[in-house]
Formats: C-alpha cells, sequence, structure tokens
C-alpha cells in the first residue's frame, strides 16, 4: 500500500490555503481588544494662505518728530520708510538680506525686495 502526506494529496497550493485558513480560524477566535477612546486630542493647524504668510508685518514707531515705518517678512526687517517732521520722505532698504540698508528718496516698482524665505538654516 501506498502512502502519500498530506502537502503530496492536496499539492503545495491546497497545503498552503489549508495552513492559511487554519490561521484565519486562530485568528478570529481570539477576542479582539476594545478600543480605547483618545482622552486629549489636539486641535487642528491653523491654516494660512500663501497671501497671509508672504504679507510683510509692519512697525511704525514715532521719534524726535519723525515717523518710521519698518517693514518685516518672517521676523526679518527688510525696508524701513521714514517721513521726518520737515522734507521729503526716503526709504532704507535692505538689499541683500545682510542688515546692510541703503538709503533711497523713492522705491522703485522693479526693485527686488524679498517676499519670502526659501531656506534658511
Amino acid at each position: 500500500m501506498h502512502t502519500r502526506t498530506l502537502s503530496k494529496q492536496l499539492g503545495y497550493k491546497g497545503f498552503a490555503a489549508l495552513c492559511f485558513s487554519f490561521l484565519c480560524m486562530q485568528a478570529s477566535a481570539q477576542a479582539p481588544n476594545p478600543a480605547t477612546p483618545l482622552s486629549d486630542v489636539p486641535p487642528p493647524p491653523t491654516i494660512t494662505t500663501p497671501e497671509e504668510a508672504a504679507a510683510p508685518a509692519v512697525t511704525i514707531r514715532k521719534e524726535n518728530g519723525a515717523t518710521h515705518e519698518e517693514y518685516r517678512i518672517h521676523g526679518k526687517l527688510y525696508m524701513v520708510k521714514v517721513t521726518p517732521a520737515q522734507g521729503p520722505t526716503y526709504y532704507l532698504i535692505d538689499r541683500e538680506g545682510q542688515g546692510n540698508f541703503v538709503r533711497q528718496s523713492e522705491v522703485l516698482p522693479n526693485m527686488a525686495v524679498p517676499q519670502w524665505v526659501l531656506l534658511t538654516w
């Protein structure tokens, strides 16, 4: 009498299917853990549009009769508009972002003022 093993009788695919179904039955027989609710869920982050993020912050100070309007983006000062009590208005502009301000009598429309930060470190 010729005896064959179970894996040879079913074939490898059939034997694999039998083992898989056995493992599935074992997993379903165990009671699942009840889900525990989260106690403190943090609020979602606030969403800012690119227009809001790129908008400069303006601080107005008055010294010795002159008005200084400081323009900052991400906390970095890039331009100061000075309106003296007597005389024409002028601008102090940091073109390279290094803290070196250059005096100009007017803001030119094609002037490159930093509008956003690409990389910081």
